[in-house]
């Protein structure tokens, strides 16, 4: 009873911070901060160093479904087509450059004894935090037309390409037991997208239909225990549990039946109203900010690698197919990251090859991403839009679609 009461009371402070972020924001002067960052700095207030009233180890359970509804979300929002397009490919050249850039980065630091991690480091520095990304985008219309086909795809390869390196390379089975336990669970993931096919048509498959909007919310259970399912398995295979999710989320987009808007606004809200804001403020009750405050540096450089890894690459990968305004949008987007940089972190300091400061830098380095990224990049937009609208005739060549695609739907994502 006493640690049920401990989960409790933690759970209820946790709740809090979440139901008040979005007062918070509305209430802070000056340019909105995104709802994360604040539920960051409440966990930063809660935990073990800060206040101390709550407990992190209590609820990594509620914290890592919170993670894994990060990714389903994002790999729901991703639409495999895009990879056969133009923006697939060039997201893909795009993030080849920045493992290159990172290798050679984090083989300097390495060299110089900063780093001993060199592979959670490096893929760390190739992320993009798409899931995260995913309401600041939608907030300010980011995603629409041509520009967010783009942004979806760099920000799914961000997230996919990294998780699979993870599995590969930091699996603590040997690398060939871990290309057949991601060449599996991939299996496994597709097989359960033409599933649903089966029941189409029969007494089951309209019990389902028919229970989505009853009190039954039959598509949202079967969503949640796919979700749990494919953690499960990723987990049992020795896999990091975002890859799970990453395929749930991509398995979910071919498997819902029925209404599927309707769907996914449900799974918005078990989501972001409950499971993603307790991943964030665990996030933060769990930052070590006597490790950064000793080693303040670390965290400035790390914040500023991320930006010249993954963020300049842009400027040169999309210079034939995107304007210099968007360019500029995209190298901050993609800079952005922290759900897998508190993943690798984890990782690190589990198998005891990353040092705590650079663990607790990396995370803090994810943290001010969050906070200064996208908000330079919608800055940026909002400056073109004005500009746009003193001088219309300007804003034709930031609406152009690449020459060889045809324009695609806003909301086919």
């Amino acid at each position: 009873m006493d640690n049920l009461g401990s989960v409790l009371n933690s759970l209820v402070l946790v709740c809090v911070v979440a139901a008040l972020a979005p007062v918070i924001v509305a209430l802070l002067p000056g340019p909105r901060v995104p709802q994360l960052v604040v539920l960051i700095l409440g966990g930063i207030v809660l935990g073990p160093h800060g206040l101390g009233v709550s407990d992190p180890g209590v609820l990594i359970l509620v914290a890592n479904i919170g993670l894994g509804m990060v990714f389903l979300l994002a790999g729901y929002e991703l639409d495999p087509a895009v990879f056969r397009e133009r923006a697939g490919r060039l997201a893909l050249t795009g993030w080849v450059i920045t493992v290159v850039l990172a290798a050679g980065l984090v083989g300097v630091l390495a060299a110089l004894g900063l780093v001993r991690a060199f592979v959670p480091v490096a893929l760390g520095l190739t992320t993009t935090a798409l899931g995260t990304l995913l309401p600041i985008l939608r907030e300010h219309d980011l995603l629409a037309g041509q520009f967010g086909r783009y942004v979806l795809a760099a920000g799914a390869v961000g997230e996919l390409l990294p998780i699979l390196g993870i599995a590969l390379f930091l699996s603590t089975q040997s690398q060939f037991v871990a290309i057949l336990s991601v060449a599996s669970v991939g299996v496994l993931a597709l097989v359960l997208s033409f599933a649903p096919r089966l029941a189409r048509g029969n007494r089951i498959g309209r019990i389902v239909k028919e229970g989505e909007h009853a009190t039954s919310q039959t598509t949202l259970r079967f969503s949640l225990v796919l979700l749990l399912f494919l953690l499960a398995v990723a987990a049992e295979f020795g896999l990091d549990v975002v890859l799970g999710a990453f395929l749930a989320g991509m398995v979910l987009r071919r498997w819902a039946p029925g209404d599927t808007h309707a769907l996914e606004e449900k799974l918005d809200a078990v989501g972001y109203g409950f499971f993603i804001p307790v991943f964030f403020v665990v996030s933060g009750m769990t930052l070590d900010l006597h490790s950064i405050m000793e080693a303040p540096l670390r965290l400035v450089v790390f914040f500023v690698l991320l930006l010249v890894v993954r963020g300049l690459p842009a400027l040169v990968i999309y210079r034939r197919a995107l304007p210099m305004t968007q360019r500029l949008q995209m190298m901050f987007i993609t800079a952005t990251s922290l759900p897998l940089l508190v993943a690798l972190s984890e990782i690190g300091l589990r198998n005891g090859t990353m040092l705590a400061e650079n663990a607790a830098a990396l995370v803090g380095a994810g943290v001010l991403s969050v906070i200064f990224y996208p908000a330079i990049a919608v800055a940026i937009g909002a400056r073109r839009a004005a500009r746009d609208r003193v001088d219309p005739t300007r804003a034709a060549p930031g609406d152009r679609s690449a020459p060889d695609e045809p324009r695609s739907d806003p909301s086919a994502t």
